[in-house]
């Protein structure tokens, strides 16, 4: 019997959950009866927390510049909207990983050359050395790249968000004189968190997953280390098994705490 206020896909029974969770029993099973897959998974593990952290840190900036590139495309100014218009466009545009290249190889070495002309009447002194572009770490090179980019996904998300308030609520506020702030606090961030959730998540899993594009840097994350182990040991198979099965148990447990997060904003709001 269907339930109200309840889709038919949320009513159905989660069987797809349960063979994934019976998969992912058995995988474990595997790797604790077997000292090869064992060794596998504890060398792949070492870079579970390089994936976490750079993609933790990665999205959060991310999503402070997509914040503020959705702001500045709802501006009254024309320059602000094209500004953000132009930005959204280009970086939407490039592939991830031709980006990440860009920012490593060309946007790193063109920043030391910018920071070392600005400062050269103070290395002229010798109260400043000379930067080097290896003065920048690899990883910080990635985290930049994947920020970037997803600034400009997390933008047309926000932007859609705030845009799906009704017109009527925030005349009506301000025709009660809150100021911009408050009517920003009050009535569109509550109301745009819901709508924006569920894509704003899906980004979030998406990033984990394209965090694996780091690895071509040689940040040792969980990619990197499965690819120089598989290398050395010529063991592709069960590596890359072990290393899809931890990407796996990442996203679907995001994934399974965004659907709770998402289903009790809704309930809340009924």
């Amino acid at each position: 019997m269907n339930q109200p206020g309840r889709t038919p896909q949320e009513q159905d029974f989660p069987w797809w959950l349960v063979v994934a969770g019976l998969i992912a029993l058995a995988l474990a099973g595997i790797i604790l009866v077997s000292p090869l897959y064992a060794q596998v998974f504890a060398i792949v593990s070492k870079g579970l927390w390089i994936t976490i952290w750079v993609s933790l840190l990665a999205f959060l900036l991310a999503s402070a510049l997509g914040l503020l590139l959705a702001m500045m495309s709802l501006s009254e100014h024309i320059v602000l909207r094209q500004a953000a218009r132009f930005y959204v466009e280009i970086i939407r545009g490039v592939p991830l990983l031709v980006l990440l290249f860009y920012i490593a190889f060309v946007g790193a070495p063109a920043l030391i050359w910018l920071v070392n002309l600005a400062a050269s009447p103070l290395q002229q002194r010798g109260w400043m050395e000379p930067l080097l572009v290896r003065d920048i770490p690899l990883i910080w090179r990635a985290v930049s790249a994947l920020m970037l980019a997803y600034a400009a996904f997390l933008a047309e998300i926000f932007r859609a968000g705030i845009e799906a308030v009704p017109v009527g609520q925030l005349e009506a506020a301000k025709a009660l004189g809150l100021k911009r702030y408050q009517r920003f606090r009050r009535i569109v961030a509550p109301q745009a968190l819901r709508i924006i959730l569920p894509p704003y998540g899906n980004d979030f899993i998406s990033m984990v997953k394209d965090s694996s594009l780091v690895s071509v840097l040689g940040v040792v994350d969980i990619t990197q280390m499965g690819k120089v182990y598989a290398a050395g040991s010529f063991r592709f198979f069960e590596t890359y098994s072990i290393v899809a099965y931890v990407y796996l148990l990442l996203t679907i447990s995001l994934s399974l705490l965004l659907r709770r997060l998402e289903r009790r904003l809704n309930n809340s709001r009924r």
